[in-house]
């Protein structure tokens, strides 16, 4: 039975490694799959995505108002999907979880999406929420504090290394903008050891 799988964890945690591993275990096998990536994040390139270690793979890219389950038909209609790859998906859009718990259900095909759970401000992204709430399997992908302990939020600095804790919930950007810290950390707004 096709599940939807959520993937989730803080900033730095190798997610899209995971995910580009995983697709390439696919691959390998003769399996085809479809990867996805938002829009709002081309730090790789535009429909790109990549990894810290430098791995990468081309995606399809998806914005908000995209129906993603008619997507998925029409690539199917071109060939066999075995998996779908979500990179980014805290970018997903509630109606988008759906149509994707959907494709797992009616087309029987795996849905794997992986993405951050919190933002800077320790609040739920909505299609982090969505998955949280309906995803069939929920995976925590570990990362580490500057303290040797779990890292489970992520801060947002500014240019100068201080910590923002007003905006915009959405600024792309990677370790020059944000850094993984525990929860107690990111509480202090201790970035690093003093």
């Amino acid at each position: 039975m096709a599940k939807l799988y959520f993937n989730y964890s803080s900033m730095n945690a190798g997610k899209s490694t995971v995910l580009l591993q995983a697709s390439y275990n696919y691959e390998e096998r003769g399996m085809n799959t479809l990867l996805l990536i938002a829009a709002l994040d081309d730090r790789a390139g535009k429909g790109k995505i990549a990894s810290r270690i430098g791995l990468g793979a081309d995606a399809d890219i998806f914005s908000n108002d995209d129906d993603l389950f008619a997507h998925v038909e029409q690539a199917r209609s071109e060939r066999d999907i075995h998996a779908i790859f979500v990179d980014e998906a805290q970018f997903l859009s509630e109606a988008q979880v759906w149509q994707l718990a959907r494709v797992a259900d009616t087309m029987r095909i795996p849905v794997m999406c992986f993405g951050l759970r919190t933002d800077f401000q320790g609040k739920l992204f909505p299609g982090s929420a969505a998955l949280l709430a309906l995803a069939d399997n929920l995976r925590e992908i570990k990362t580490i504090c500057w303290c040797g302990r779990k890292a489970t939020m992520v801060a947002r600095m500014d240019a100068s290394g201080q910590v923002v804790e007003e905006g915009d919930q959405v600024v792309i950007g990677g370790d020059e903008t944000y850094v993984s810290l525990c929860r107690n950390h990111w509480s202090e707004r201790q970035l690093k050891a003093d």
